[in-house]
């Protein structure tokens, strides 16, 4: 089968046709996703900050420090916290780690205070030994993931990080 020159512009014609029509459809999908992207942008998310974190008391296994986490909430609603995860480092090093399953969730337009206990063993405490020095302190950063579920957004972190001193117990704190 034979094609004339007719014919063939007719098929050059379509074909540019519909690499327009592509282009055009893909711009178009371009400006939607970005519209979106710009709406979550400018979404309020929930603000936190560490307003303390000071010793709690001293157990069998170790020391525990309380960290006091601010939450506001914009929304009008409850948001649900899945977990909150922290670290705490010493002398750029981990001493105590973990994980809060399902804390609760934040009060709806108000402000939530969560308290973070962070348990430190006393077998990490005695390797601090030279931070520790004459002073009976602990240089640490105190670093929390504070996650939540957003409607709409999904799961959102929102990362706090502290740095800071921490006293040691003394006697009379144990057996206060």
């Amino acid at each position: 089968m034979r094609v004339g020159l007719g014919g063939k512009v007719s098929l050059g014609v379509i074909g540019v046709s519909l690499i327009l029509a592509v282009l055009k459809m893909s711009q178009l999908l371009d400006k939607a996703k970005n519209f979106v992207a710009d709406k979550v942008a400018n979404v309020p998310k929930p603000e936190a900050s560490v307003t303390d974190v000071d010793f709690k008391r001293v157990s069998r296994e170790g020391v525990e420090y309380l960290a006091k986490v601010s939450v506001k909430n914009p929304y009008s609603t409850p948001i649900p916290i899945c977990e909150i995860k922290y670290s705490l480092k010493s002398a750029d090093r981990e001493i105590a780690s973990g994980t809060i399953p399902d804390p609760g969730s934040l009060k709806a337009s108000d402000i939530t205070m969560l308290d973070v206990p962070v348990k430190v063993a006393h077998s990490i405490l005695l390797s601090l030994g030279r931070d520790i020095g004459s002073d009976w302190d602990i240089d640490y950063q105190l670093d929390i993931g504070l996650v939540i579920d957003l409607p709409v957004v999904g799961n959102f972190t929102i990362p706090l990080s502290q740095k800071g001193e921490i006293k040691l117990p003394t006697l009379s704190d144990m057996f206060a």
